[in-house]
């Protein structure tokens, strides 16, 4: 499943989905449908993770079904899948009420900074490994309030090498997953310049480290770090020094693709409430699903959702066979979150005041997708790439 078997491309014939591939997407939706959804009516609204016990249960099953740590090389315990089979997990994992923050539930595991891989034996044992046993998450810590459109050059946090430790002083903010990480990776300058950023691995029990919650738009849940005079071994730098945005960038690259395909899943999951309800609402004697204006709202999300998917397997196809597909991320990410926007947006209309209602999922998908127009580098700076990739580099 990590190579060019699950998908085939060919010149002017477009995409097309191996049986592995279609066999990969149908189990996901399988097991969305009849493990994590009938779930998700015990908790509250507004839960952001399972509790121990359920997250235990379904991890279990993500196990067993073979789709844990779906991005992780296999000798670490992972499922070692491609860019492009990590997208199609990613659409259909994302098809449940908490989907857009948290995608299965946690069944598949979390998402790890790939550029933990990029490390040393021993700190992939030390950390990945162990994280991958346990079902645990890892942070990434780059925006810092200083701004996080141009992290290259917004990055304040400092790290000074003093004997055998590197002392680190700074913050950053909106920072996810705190509460499910034992460790994670942060992005401090170790000198002037855009190739004065290093990586560093930070246990959440060191000495000087703090965090708090910042108050956001609900179910996100982000906090503020603080480093006060944190000693950070040497073995603890990840990658070479000042090579740190390099790999940030690895990572970015790389997380905008499923993240762009989940934003399509909770679109997607939207549209399919929202055509089972016009077919059934009688309003002036006839049903929602035969007024012209519902049935452009409904044929306008699907070209839309079609458009961001095909875009968002174009990165990832490009992605698996090696080439740079910066580009093509950026574009799939702006037009994937907008297109989701729009199309729960118009899904909101068509259920009415109940598309307010806490009975459906809507108001929660609406909140939450509108966070990922920011996340992963807001639209406007990828807007403002993009074009500086035609006008500088010509046709793509």
């Amino acid at each position: 499943m990590k190579n060019g078997s699950v998908l085939s491309h060919e010149k002017n014939s477009g995409f097309a989905l191996s049986d592995e591939m279609v066999m990969l997407r149908d189990s996901v939706r399988k097991f969305i449908k009849k493990e994590i959804i009938p779930r998700e009516q015990l908790i509250e609204l507004d839960a952001p993770y399972f509790p121990n016990d359920m997250l235990q249960e379904v991890q279990k099953l993500g196990r067993e079904l073979g789709l844990w740590y779906v991005e992780v090389p296999e000798e670490y315990g992972g499922a070692n899948l491609s860019v492009f089979a990590q997208a199609i997990v990613a659409e259909e994992a994302s098809q449940h009420k908490m989907g857009a923050y948290n995608a299965a539930g946690g069944a598949f595991g979390y998402q790890l900074p790939n550029v933990i891989f990029k490390g040393t034996h021993e700190q992939i044992e030390k950390y990945a490994v162990p994280t991958i046993k346990k079902g645990r998450a890892a942070f990434v810590a780059i925006t810092e309030p200083s701004g996080g459109a141009d992290p290259a050059r917004a990055i304040q946090t400092r790290a000074v090498k003093k004997g055998d430790k590197w002392i680190l002083n700074g913050s950053k903010i909106f920072i996810s997953a705190i509460e499910l990480s034992d460790w994670g990776v942060v992005y401090a300058r170790t000198s002037e310049g855009r190739g004065g950023i290093t990586a560093f691995i930070v246990d959440i029990n060191t000495p000087g480290f703090t965090y708090n919650p910042i108050p956001v738009i609900r179910s996100w849940a982000p906090k503020e770090l603080v480093f006060d005079n944190c000693e950070i071994p040497l073995e603890n730098q990840l990658g070479e020094e000042g090579q740190g945005f390099k790999l940030a960038e690895h990572w970015l690259t790389t997380n905008r693709v499923s993240y762009s395909a989940g934003c399509i899943g909770v679109a997607v999951a939207a549209l399919e409430l929202a055509k089972e309800y016009a077919k059934q609402r009688v309003t002036f004697k006839t049903a929602l699903a035969d007024k012209q204006a519902i049935q452009w709202m409904i044929a306008d999300s699907e070209v839309e959702l079609r458009a961001a998917r095909w875009l968002t397997w174009d990165a990832a196809w490009k992605a698996d066979r090696g080439e740079n597909f910066k580009h093509e991320a950026s574009i799939a990410k702006v037009y994937a979150t907008e297109a989701a926007n729009r199309v729960v947006d118009r899904c909101v209309q068509i259920f009415g005041g109940m598309g307010v209602s806490q009975e459906f999922p809507f108001e929660r998908w609406f909140r939450e997708l509108r966070i990922k127009r920011i996340g992963e580098g807001p639209s406007e700076v990828h807007r403002m790439v993009i074009a500086r990739n035609l006008l500088m580099e010509g046709r793509k």
